[in-house]
């Protein structure tokens, strides 16, 4: 039997849809945006199933556990099985609260907020992230 092939981290990263393109995951390992036990990686580090890596991207944090190796890139059914994400549910929920805000949105023509109501639409955002830490999930 031959051995099984070596795949760096940036292919991987791009062959599971982590990245768009394997640049986009090379600069991203080179940045340090990607970690393996808390330590930056070079591209060029070698997967190995059961590893664990933590992944930024913008203002997303992921962490995964390589399951399986794919080796050229899949469509995202099968390439969500490669790997399993373990980011904790308190991060996942705080960057899907960013993009959950409510959308305020003034008339047409109705000119330029005054000082008043932009304190009233401050006062309406933050209470409701207030309220929304108090529920449970």
């Amino acid at each position: 039997m031959s051995e099984p092939e070596k795949l760096r981290i940036d292919k991987y990263l791009w062959a599971i849809r982590l990245f768009k393109t394997r640049s986009l995951a090379t600069d991203a390992c080179k940045a340090g945006r990607v970690k393996l036990n808390g330590q930056n990686i070079k591209p060029s580090a070698i997967v190995k199933v059961g590893e664990v890596y933590q992944v930024s991207r913008g203002i997303e944090k992921k962490v995964i556990r390589v399951v399986e190796l794919l080796y050229n890139r899949a469509e995202f059914k099968i390439a969500s099985t490669k790997y399993e994400d373990i980011t904790p549910e308190e991060e996942t929920h705080a960057f899907k609260s960013v993009f959950h805000a409510p959308a305020l949105k003034r008339d047409r023509g109705a000119g330029r907020p005054t000082k008043k109501d932009r304190r009233e639409t401050d006062d309406l955002i933050d209470n409701f992230f207030d309220d929304k830490k108090d529920q449970p999930l």
